[in-house]
């Protein structure tokens, strides 16, 4: 029986059945990643590992009575030393910041007089041994017998104590340093910054002080910190000026028990400490002044602490 008319589609083909399925997309396929053997550094480990065993036998059978070492840590006069030296240090490097700044200051001057004594101060101070400079300070009544500013006037050999030949031969050398430090530190700020400073009415002195020194700091603080470390180990050299820090104490305490060997090592302990606190905050200060020019701030001492530890666990491979 035929199909009734306008019963069934209009082209008279049949009606279309249900669409099939497209197949589906496989999913993702799990990586199997294999870890790339790194012979050479285990090979590098090894020997940094036999080098240092060989040292540290070498120590332990050395002829050294390490008790002894350990004993006068907190000896009355080491510690008096392990003070004079943070305070000598800590006062040397504050006056040779601020002559650092005068004398860089005076480098970048238009002023052809102000820069030659600036170029001068810091040819002759970097230019001769501290040692000697020290030694000069101290024997400075060769030069000047008296000491007289008008209202005072005392033998210089009264008024030339230990300390303060110390404080003037470290500082004064320290500033030579620090005046090439700051220059830098100057030079690096853009000379757009002095322009725009000057376009709104501020003086040169102002620019200074106000807009080219503070963001110089970002460069000059990195270096100062790694010079107070090393004032810390210089100080020693006071000693020939009779100043009783670290280094001359423990001399003197050598010559009263005869382990002179031991004191050594036991001044170099606290030389390391001291370092490492002082590192330490310098690592802080290095990160406060970078806030303004990096994204991602470097980590601290105990993030890298952290990371050590946890960074020894091998990462977990992926399996199919």
């Amino acid at each position: 029986m035929s199909p009734a008319p306008g019963s069934g589609p209009a082209d008279g083909k049949p009606p279309a059945g249900p669409e099939p399925e497209s197949p589906k997309a496989p999913g993702p396929v799990p990586i199997k990643a294999i870890p790339v053997r790194h012979y050479g550094r285990w090979a590098s480990a090894v020997v940094v590992l036999v080098l240092f065993g060989l040292v540290v036998y070498a120590f332990t059978n050395a002829k050294i009575r390490w008790g002894v070492v350990f004993d006068y840590l907190d000896d009355s006069l080491i510690l008096e030393g392990v003070w004079n030296t943070i305070k000598i240090s800590v006062l040397s490097m504050l006056l040779g910041v601020v002559l650092g700044v005068v004398a860089a200051v005076m480098r970048v001057s238009k002023n052809p007089v102000t820069n030659t004594v600036g170029w001068f101060y810091i040819w002759f101070f970097r230019g001769t041994p501290v040692y000697v400079q020290l030694i000069i300070w101290y024997n400075l009544s060769l030069i000047f017998p008296t000491f007289n500013v008008g209202f005072y006037s005392e033998s210089m050999n009264t008024f030339m104590t230990p300390f303060l030949a110390a404080l003037l031969g470290l500082g004064i050398n320290e500033g030579a340093y620090m005046a090439e430090i700051v220059r830098a530190g100057i030079q690096s700020v853009d000379e757009g910054q002095t322009e725009a400073s000057h376009a709104l009415g501020m003086s040169r002195a102002k620019t200074m002080w106000r807009v080219v020194l503070p963001q110089a700091m970002r460069v000059i603080i990195p270096p100062t910190g790694n010079e107070f470390i090393n004032m810390l180990k210089t100080s020693s050299l006071v000693s020939v000026v009779q100043y009783h820090e670290l280094f001359f104490n423990q001399g003197v305490r050598a010559q009263d028990n005869l382990a002179v060997a031991e004191m050594l090592f036991t001044a170099s302990i606290w030389y390391l400490i001291l370092t490492t606190v002082f590192s330490t905050g310098q690592y802080y200060v290095e990160r406060y002044y970078a806030r303004g020019a990096l994204h991602d701030l470097p980590p601290t001492p105990f993030h890298r602490v952290r990371q050590l530890v946890f960074g020894l666990r091998r990462p977990e491979v992926a399996r199919t």
